[in-house]
Order: structure tokens, then sequence, then C-alpha cells
């Protein structure tokens, strides 16, 4: 059974960091595009970043230059590192999988809730 785990969400205040992880169990990473999407009241989920299996990363725009993805295949874990918070950033915030090939995302987590607030 394949799971996602998503910890390290919580209240910061605008400008602060927080480093969000996902830990994979029932698959390697390794074998996987892993992605960090968000979805904030009222909004659609948007994606926030991804990493391929070469390690190769893609960024939105409001992530670019902010955000950190990254992966530890050994530990099976995906981290999005995220600086100069913004109260915008306010959302749940969800790790996904896709196989090699797949169109779409095959696993979500839970999501864990960033809040960007004074």
């Amino acid at each position: 059974q394949v799971q996602l785990v998503e910890s390290g969400g919580g209240l910061v205040q605008p400008g602060g960091s927080l480093k969000l992880s996902c830990v994979a169990s029932g698959l390697a990473i390794s074998e996987y595009v892993m992605a960090w999407y968000r979805q904030a009241p009222g909004k659609e989920r948007e994606n926030v970043a991804e990493t391929s299996w070469s390690e190769m990363t893609t960024y939105s725009a409001f992530a670019t230059g902010r955000f950190t993805i990254s992966r530890d295949n050994a530990k099976n874990t995906v981290y999005l590192e995220m600086t100069n918070l913004k109260p915008s950033d306010t959302a749940v915030y969800y790790c996904a999988a896709a196989a090699r090939g797949s169109a779409e995302y095959n696993y979500w987590g839970q999501g864990t809730q960033v809040t960007v607030s004074a």
C-alpha cells in the first residue's frame, strides 16, 4: 500500500521559513516524479514544484526564487523548503507521486497546513 505522509507545516510570520517533508512508503521515489501542490481556501489546487527521477526540478512562477524542492532517495523523502513566506502562501500543501510515463499523479498525501500570518 502506497502512502505519502507530509509534515512540517504550521503557523509562521510573513518573511519566515518552513521546510516540509514528504515520506513515501510502498514505492521508491527514485522511480517517480515527485511534486508539491497546494490548495488555498476557495481556490483550485495548483502545482508548486516538481522533481523528476533525474532530479530535474521545475517551479511555478510564485515559487521561483523562494522555494526549493529536493529529494533524498535513500530516505525515500521529498522536501520543500520555503523562504520569505507571504500571506498568499497560506494553503494546504500536498505531496504527489507520478510513475514514469504517467500522464497524471498517481498518489497523493493528506496534506499539511501552512498558515502565514502576523
